[in-house]
């Protein structure tokens, strides 16, 4: 059974950023591409590398969806799916986020 925990206020994610958190023995990174309440989840290891790096990428917009490419290798993972533009057999896993009274949640 998968419970809601509690990581930070959102107010200590900036806009345009994303951020690690360790939930369940899981590093997860979450995303915040706008100042509104917006928030997605994925894995912070890089498949590619084996490095907990994803949370450090830049966020950026291509075909209609939102993506953060790897500051290693460059791959671009879209944000509400995991999948990996350049090779789907290399995704990440998603994990639901919300905003609960102004404090960021995780699912996992």
């Amino acid at each position: 059974m998968s419970q809601w925990t509690a990581v930070c206020p959102l107010t200590q994610i900036l806009p345009a950023t994303g951020v690690c958190a360790l939930v369940n023995g899981q590093q997860i990174a979450i995303f915040r591409p706008y100042a509104d309440e917006q928030l997605w989840a994925l894995s912070n290891i890089d498949p590619f590398a084996d490095a907990s790096v994803l949370s450090r990428g830049i966020i950026a917009e291509h075909q209609q969806a939102l993506w953060v490419a790897s500051p290693l290798k460059k791959q671009r993972f879209r944000l509400s799916d995991g999948v990996c533009m350049e090779d789907a057999s290399r995704s990440v896993a998603t994990f639901p986020v919300r905003v609960t009274a102004g404090q960021v949640e995780v699912c996992a």
